[in-house]
This record gives structure tokens, sequence and C-alpha cells, in this order.
């Protein structure tokens, strides 16, 4: 039972630091509005000083939650597709270049929150962070450096879709809280019903050789001192602890964009929530088997926002 503990308190620990680090990364990149003279009018312009192009249009106009709720789900089931496609046809390769392209990016943008102000360059160095980075996770095997670079991943994703929730819809709340629910019932269905959930972190795992996650191995006692006494090149078993990168980013999202209309406090309480709804799952949760984590963070974090509502008119 100890060893399941300590994975437990582990799994805890890395959720609630990448929450805390998402929220350092997202106040770093808060919106700053300034009133410019367009053609003689004064207009106020909104800035995330988000790098490498990731800026949102100034001039765009704002739509509905719903609109473009549907227009992030139509995207997001075309990228599954690709997903299942590139997995059905072994395309490992390519997943690889994605998964790379991907983790170079989200790593650039969360080092350069914390270069901006201090170092000349800062887009530039941060950009070599992340291709240093990105590189050593792929290709130099190492679980604890493995967890590290997830730690700034998730937070430099997080940036970036909070800054377009704020600039395409009037009201980005209702839209990150209908993103999170949905993403809940596509966790239930990709979990327990379709299964397909199990077969893509497998399938990083084995293929692609990069798992999208927290990833915490342990050996039992006795296998460790099997190993010390037997010729080396012996195989044990080790139990593993996965928690999907979705399960981290989803309800960094909401506490952003908490922390854009109500402040930092706020976006605490909503941190909070999810890390106390996993430490429920995960100390409830049958050993071996899969859940769908999301439906628990969520009903944490919606719980914290009632909270959250409830302070503000207190």
């Amino acid at each position: 039972m100890k060893h399941s503990i300590k994975i437990t308190v582990i799994l805890i620990a890395l959720f609630l630091a990448a929450q805390l680090i998402g929220m350092a990364v997202i106040y770093s990149y808060s919106p700053e509005t300034e009133t410019i003279n367009v053609n003689g009018n004064l207009t106020n312009v909104t800035n995330y000083n988000l790098p490498y192009g990731f800026e949102p249009p100034k001039d765009i106009e704002k739509q509905s939650p719903w609109s473009v709720f549907w227009q992030i789900a139509i995207s997001f089931v075309v990228v599954i597709l690709i997903y299942l496609a590139l997995m059905r046809f072994g395309f490992a390769p390519v997943l690889r270049i994605w998964f790379f392209v991907v983790v170079t990016i989200a790593l650039a943008v969360s080092a350069n929150a914390l270069f901006r102000n201090f170092v000349p360059y800062s887009a530039y160095v941060s950009f070599a962070v992340g291709v240093a980075f990105a590189f050593l996770k792929m290709f130099r095997k190492n679980i604890i450096f493995h967890n590290f670079t997830e730690l700034l991943i998730y937070p430099g994703i997080a940036a970036l879709i909070v800054a377009m929730f704020a600039s395409y819809t009037s009201i980005p709340l209702v839209l990150a809280v209908l993103v999170l629910v949905a993403v809940s019932v596509y966790d239930i269905y990709a979990v327990w019903h379709a299964g397909f959930m199990q077969k893509m972190a497998k399938y990083q795992i084995q293929k692609v050789k990069i798992f999208a996650g927290f990833f915490v191995p342990y050996i039992k006692r006795e296998d460790r001192i099997l190993t010390k006494n037997t010729k080396k090149g012996k195989k044990v078993k080790a139990t593993i602890a996965i928690l999907g990168g979705g399960d981290i980013v989803w309800p960094m999202i909401l506490a952003g964009v908490v922390f854009i209309q109500f402040g930092l406090i706020s976006s605490l309480i909503i941190a909070l929530g999810a890390t106390i709804a996993l430490s429920g799952l995960l100390v409830s949760a049958e050993k071996g088997r899969f859940y769908p984590a999301m439906p628990f963070i969520s009903a944490g974090c919606l719980i914290a926002l009632g909270i959250v509502y409830l302070l503000q008119v207190v």
C-alpha cells in the first residue's frame, strides 16, 4: 500500500506545481490595455506580449461563446481523427515530429515568461531553450527530466489558449466552462466506452516513445533488492501511474480565464479545487484501472468557481 500512497502524493504534488507555474506564466502574459490614435479616433488595444506571432489580432470582432465553442469542438475532433489515423497506419515518426514542435513552442513560451523582463532578446533565448529541452526530452530518456519539462509545457499552452479565449469571445469564462464540460464528456466516452484513450497512451509510450503527461513508475522494494543481487539486465515489473496532459492543462485554462476576470486569489481557488478533486480520485481509485480524470477535476473546478462567485457577492 505504501508505494500506492507514494505515487499518489507525487502525482498530486506535480499537478499542483503545474497549476501554480501555469498561473505564474499566465500572469506574466496578463492583458495590458493601452489607448492609441487610429485615424484621429482613440481606441483601446489589448496586448498580451506573446512571442512568436501568437499575439491575438487587434481588430477581431468578438463572437458568442457558443460560436467559438463549436469551432473549437470541430477542430478538436479533426485533430483526434488525424491522430488516430496516424496511429492506425503506424506513422509514429510523424507523431514524434508533431510532439517535438508542440513541446518546443510550449517550452519556449513558458521560458519567455520568465526571461522577457530580464534577458535581452528573450524570445530567441527562450526558443533555444525550448529546442534544447525538447531534444533532451525525446532523445535522452529520463523520468525526472520528463516530468520537469511537463511542468513547463502546459503553462505555455494554457497562456496561448487563455489569450485566445479572451480575445475571440465576449464572455471567455462561459467558453472555458463549456469546453471543460465537453472535454469531461469526451474523457468519459474515450476511457470507459470506446477505450481508445488507453490505446493512445500505450501507443505514445511504446511506439512514439514519449508520453504527454506525468509519468511516475515505481519498483517494489523486493524487486529493487532482486535487481541488486542478480546480474545486470534483470527485468522486473514496475507499477506505472500516469496523468494525461489534458487533465493538467484544462483546469489551468479555466483558472487563467478566472484570473483575467477576478484576479489571482480567485484563480488559485480554481487550482485548489481541481487539486482536491484529483486527490479524491487518486485516493479512491483501484490500482491497475484506467479512470477518466477530467469529470472529477471539472467537478472540483466548477465547485471552486461557485465559491469564487459567492466571494464576489459577499
